[in-house]
């Protein structure tokens, strides 16, 4: 049914699979014997495919990256979501992160996480150093490792900031003990990764959707060069995904966020999940989103819900703000009235699947939308900001106005074109809140731009928090050479 299955069926073969958790009150996977572990023989390609087949599988499986943990660090601490749920389930993760009351103590799985994918990288990227091979073959897999590794410490740089580079195998504890690095040392680390993928990978798999490409890690380096405020080569990296020729705005903005619209066009990089006659290839990640209410309402946990502000912030008629937010009381697209008297007022319909599709499944647990980590619509943003700073306003209004016309639609009279001028910083970032609201953005646009005071503020947001603080169980094993983040 989706083009994704043989990356799944083929590709994840060679990873743990891990069981979906059945309670929101839950804050671990259960202990389970794994259904498969890659082993030398176990698939018939050469090279260190099944390696990087495993890396797959890590980006589903370890903390922080696709399960729970990642929208409560990149979507909770914004203007644009909160808890949700009940007031009493997981309020202390709550007044965590929608107060800004961070502790060292919570949320140690979000720094784990990625360092566990980091170190699975090192592994396969020291296999074919070590090995001498030089086929292609094997330098793409060395390419995948070093593009992945380059997306973790992506994230581990804009929740942290400062962050130990750790590049060898692990081999004894003492190999993962490391000083902090500085916020440019770990940019210029980021950077070698994703040149070296950029250079060394496929622009596209056509058999293996999911697989990283050139195209994913050229994104996120337009998106480090964002941050940097390095204006023009972020839009170099930009304009080179725009004009690969192997992306495009998927035709209809409200499909894009349903089944039909995993691994679209618009795609440039998604983790694949799957539920399908008794495989469940998934996380908590979309379960914990789903409306919280019972009988065929019982969708999930309720967490990370829209807010009131992110509701008033949509511009007139804005065809996205009802493919973003389920209002109680209203359709939910395919019919059906939301009830009144839920635990929330709004829902996050990102992830709210087509109900003949769960159905079909046999549960109203989301299991199987794949987790979007960048798309296409996101690079012509960046490139838009970056053509304006750079004084091409004219440019930049062009890309906006790309984005703006997709989302329009059918809808004539809204959403009209922006124009090139003074306030067209003000109008990407109304565009970048409206076009990427609930997926993880918003936040650190808003830091990035120096808004989070101003914008957050009223929260409870001080300027330390823009990094979180280093897990004390780091700090701890680290004998002391791991140092917090200052003011915590």
């Amino acid at each position: 049914m989706r083009n994704f299955k043989s990356i799944l069926y083929i590709s994840l073969l060679a990873v743990v699979s891990l069981p979906t958790l059945n309670s929101c009150n839950d804050d671990e996977f259960l202990d389970r014997k794994p259904l498969g572990t890659a082993v030398e023989g176990d698939l018939p390609a050469g090279g260190f495919e099944e390696k990087a087949f495993g890396l797959y599988g890590k980006l589903r499986t370890q903390g922080g990256i696709t399960d729970w943990d990642r929208y409560w660090f990149q979507n909770i601490r914004s203007d644009d979501a909160m808890k949700g749920s009940t007031p009493g389930d997981a309020s202390a993760r709550g007044n965590i992160m929608d107060g800004f009351v961070y502790s060292p103590t919570e949320f140690a799985s979000n720094w784990d996480g990625h360092f566990s994918l980091i170190y699975a990288c090192n592994d396969l990227i020291a296999d074919v150093d070590d090995s001498g091979k030089t086929d292609s073959g094997s330098i793409i897999n060395k390419a995948e490792a070093m593009a992945i590794r380059g997306f973790a410490y992506f994230e581990l740089r804009r929740d942290y900031g400062e962050v130990p580079i750790i590049l060898k195998r692990i081999v004894t504890p003492s190999d993962g003990i490391k000083a902090k690095s500085t916020i440019a040392e770990v940019d210029a680390q980021i950077i070698s990764d994703l040149k070296f993928a950029a250079d060394k990978l496929p622009i596209s798999w056509p058999a293996y959707p999911g697989r990283a490409t050139s195209g994913f890690a050229n994104s996120i380096m337009a998106k480090l060069y964002l941050y940097q405020s390095n204006w023009a080569k972020s839009l170099e990296k930009a304009e080179v995904v725009i004009n690969s020729g192997q992306y495009a705005l998927y035709n209809s903005y409200e499909t894009l966020f349903k089944e039909q619209g995993d691994n679209c066009i618009e795609s440039i990089f998604e983790v694949q999940f799957l539920r399908q006659a008794g495989v469940n290839y998934s996380n908590n990640y979309f379960e914990s989103q789903g409306i919280r209410g019972s009988g065929d309402w019982d969708l999930g946990w309720g967490f990370n819900v829209p807010t009131q502000n992110l509701v008033d912030a949509y511009e007139t008629g804005d065809p996205r703000k009802n493919s973003t937010i389920l209002f109680e009381g209203q359709d939910d697209g395919y019919g059906t009235t939301i009830p009144t008297g839920l635990a929330q007022p709004y829902w996050n319909k990102k992830a709210y699947s087509t109900p003949s599709y769960r159905a079909l499944q046999g549960t109203g647990k989301n299991q199987w939308f794949n987790v979007k980590i960048i798309r296409y619509a996101d690079v012509v943003l960046i490139a838009a900001e970056a053509a304006n700073e750079l004084g091409n306003t004219t440019k930049a209004a062009d890309y906006v106005n790309q984005v703006r016309a997709r989302a329009r639609g059918n809808n004539a009279g809204v959403l009209p074109n922006v124009v090139a001028g003074a306030g067209l910083k003000a109008a990407i970032k109304q565009e970048r809140r409206a076009e990427l609201a609930m997926e993880g953005e918003r936040f650190y646009d808003l830091v990035r731009w120096g808004d989070a005071p101003t914008v957050l503020g009223s929260l409870g947001y001080q300027d330390k928090n823009k990094f979180y603080p280093i897990p004390q169980t780091a700090i701890d094993q680290s004998g002391g050479v791991l140092k917090q983040n200052p003011n915590y």
